[in-house]
């Protein structure tokens, strides 16, 4: 009843500060659930995806397995990416990218296909950091008006005592106490899966960097037994 009280008696900018607040702890607390799930399974699909990617016999067959590990797809599109530049011909290929070293070519597609998946990590992040930094100032500007509102009016009723001005000026305060309450978990995330993100960023950093000397290890070795082959 004294929601529905406070609710009536605000005007048109508190009801949009409390609307605005109310839909930015929904908007975060939608994604603090949801990257709780990716986080939790990224982390432990990391850990098995690289796992079964080096006891596989080849590359391709490490591609298959990782289908079954890697349910958030962090590890397999950097597999894939390498794996289309390690069996190309590039001898028939006149674009530019085809024209640079193994080494160079595994340097580009590996990156590119690292940054797509940090980018779906890394999701929500901004939206996080924007209402922890945001919503408490929200809620300053609800109480301030607040409190003006309630001032002007008992100013124009012509009695102004401190008990007349107590339950206003409380129930302005409360909407600093609500933005407080919105962003605080807010940041408590950002954190939290800032750190998480960064481990599983450097895992897979690592990943990549061994996958491509691999492969480059891979090709010179072809490269090296290719004429002793021939002359026998």
């Amino acid at each position: 009843m004294d929601a529905l009280h406070w609710w009536r008696q605000g005007d048109a900018v508190t009801q949009s500060t409390a609307l605005l607040l109310l839909a930015m702890s929904v908007a975060s607390w939608v994604v603090i659930v949801w990257k709780l799930r990716l986080m939790r399974r990224a982390s432990a699909d990391v850990a098995r995806s690289t796992a079964a990617f080096w006891q596989a016999p080849s590359l391709d067959l490490a591609a298959q397995r990782l289908q079954a590990f890697d349910r958030e797809a962090l590890v397999l599109p950097l597999v894939v990416a390498a794996n289309s530049i390690a069996n190309s011909s590039t001898a028939a290929q006149g674009s530019l990218a085809a024209q640079g070293s193994l080494p160079q070519q595994l340097t580009r597609v590996l990156r590119d296909a690292l940054h797509g998946v940090l980018g779906r990590l890394q999701f929500g992040q901004v939206m996080l950091a924007t209402v922890g930094s945001t919503a408490p100032f929200v809620g300053l500007l609800g109480t301030v008006w607040g409190i003006y509102h309630a001032l002007t009016a008992m100013a124009g009723a012509g009695q102004i005592t401190i008990d007349r001005v107590a339950g206003p000026v409380g129930e302005a305060l409360i909407m600093t106490a609500a933005g407080l309450a919105v962003a605080i978990p807010a940041v408590l995330a950002y954190n939290v899966f800032g750190r998480l993100i960064g481990r599983i960023e450097a895992d897979l950093e690592g990943f990549a960097r061994d996958l491509r000397e691999l492969l480059i290890d891979q090709a010179v070795a072809r490269g090296a037994s290719a004429p002793a082959s021939g002359t026998a």
